[in-house]
């Protein structure tokens, strides 16, 4: 399958990785490609640069947001909470009709400094906010409960089974991603975006944040 990543931080690389891995062909998609291939220094987490990673992965190309998103059969949402819809926008809307978006991303706020809140809650989220603003597209919200590592290989954490939450309003569009998960040994189950905090400080959950009755995320 052609698989376009968008995104080159480490949930990215470690995405692109894992498929490139399964067989996928797989490209990613950034704002600016020499800016992004002329980075030298290591990520605020410390990750190495991307040119460091694609030089370990030479079958993946890299790409714009639009070119990656228009020869993609698949896309996946890689980008920072606060970043995906300017990504999207860049992707452009007649590159994203009809298509798959697995969408990882978590609208983390830290202006207040750490632990983050989230920009976007309680009645909404920003798989809907994507949703609503693509029609046409056909969200799927994953793995974003996970740290990048996990996504691809969450054997360190835990033996047996594993599930993830898969959230969105289109059954077939869930039925595929369900088939990519599996593929990679991360079985499905269901949920949303709203977990996201907890993984990074129990301090920021609090009770009784559920979906509106009825909705699909």
């Amino acid at each position: 399958m052609k698989i376009a990543v968008l995104g080159t931080g480490m949930v990215g690389q470690a995405l692109a990785g894992r498929l490139d891995e399964l067989g996928h062909e797989v490209i990613v998609g950034t704002r600016e490609v020499a800016a992004t291939m002329a980075r030298t220094a290591p990520d605020a987490m410390g990750n190495p640069p991307y040119p460091a990673w694609a030089g370990a992965h030479p079958r993946v190309r890299l790409a714009t947001f639009a070119d990656a998103a228009a020869d993609a059969e698949l896309l996946v949402n890689a980008t920072s909470g606060g970043a995906s819809m300017a990504a999207l926008a860049a992707a452009g809307a007649e590159n994203l009709a009809g298509k798959v978006l697995i969408d990882t991303a978590n609208p983390l706020d830290f202006s207040q400094g750490f632990p983050p809140s989230l920009f976007v809650k309680d009645t909404d989220s920003l798989g809907e906010q994507i949703q609503a603003a693509y029609p046409e597209l056909k969200v799927v919200k994953t793995l974003n409960t996970l740290t990048a590592a996990l996504m691809v290989d969450p054997a360190p954490l835990a033996g047996g089974q594993h599930s993830v939450f898969v959230s969105g309003n289109d059954p077939d569009a869930k039925k595929t991603v369900t088939g990519l998960l599996e593929s990679s040994a991360a079985p499905p189950a269901a949920g949303l975006a709203r977990l996201a905090p907890a993984w990074l400080s129990p301090a920021t959950t609090s009770p009784g944040h559920r979906p509106p009755h009825g909705s699909p995320w």
